[in-house]
């Protein structure tokens, strides 16, 4: 079983989340830390409870979500793993970082990659890798059957969708993936979005002013 940590991030308020069991090894995903405080947050916990973290996944590579990849890579030895995709939104960020005034220490690139359908392991905890672009070219989700958790990224918040006015971004194939991809899944499966609070697939269904099914 899973144990999930929440800690929110950096000026765009983003999700981090750190996934661990009860061996203590622990998956880090969307690494957002900005600066010696939020670092020692993460790391303060991980000590704390005595975990290992052993892998590091993006579900994509926007700015706000990939702020801590170089921190957590030199901390934990941990390279990325995400969609081959985001290579290139990757990329950008150490050229935009600069214009918008954010100290952005560069991301190094994984050697792996991740493809719709993957299974990641964390012992005998497994994460399904869901990909469900339009906030960016080649977004990804990770989803426990077993537990009916997502984590969903960019793509589906509390009554509200992930924004498609950056660079790679498509309105309609968002729309696209929330129905064909997250609306599949069990009802009452929990959401755990970029931002904000978490919510489930029912309640979006049945709420969410931006799509329905």
């Amino acid at each position: 079983m899973l144990t999930i940590k929440s800690f929110t991030f950096n000026p765009y308020q983003e999700n981090t989340y750190l996934l661990y069991n009860e061996s203590g090894n622990a998956i880090i995903i969307d690494p957002g830390m900005y600066g010696e405080h939020e670092q020692q947050e993460v790391v303060s916990f991980v000590a704390d409870n005595k975990l290992r973290p052993k892998l590091l996944l993006n579900t994509h590579c926007h700015i706000d979500h990939v702020l801590g990849n170089n921190f957590v890579h030199e901390k934990y030895g941990l390279l990325p793993q995400f969609h081959q995709g985001e290579v290139p939104i990757l990329v950008a960020v150490q050229n935009y970082a600069p214009q918008m005034g954010i100290r952005y220490d560069i991301s190094p690139i994984g050697e792996t990659f991740l493809n719709d359908g993957d299974t990641i392991y964390l012992e005998n905890d497994e994460l399904e890798v869901i990909l469900a672009p339009g906030h960016s070219p080649a977004h990804i989700c990770f989803y426990s059957a077993h537990q009916k958790f997502l984590i969903g990224g960019d793509v589906l918040f509390r009554n509200s969708i992930g924004r498609t006015d950056l660079p790679g971004g498509n309105h309609q194939q968002l729309l696209d993936s929330i129905k064909s991809k997250l609306y599949t899944l069990p009802d009452d499966t929990v959401v755990y979005p970029g931002h904000g609070p978490s919510t489930t697939i029912g309640f979006e269904k049945n709420s969410n002013p931006f799509i329905r099914q």
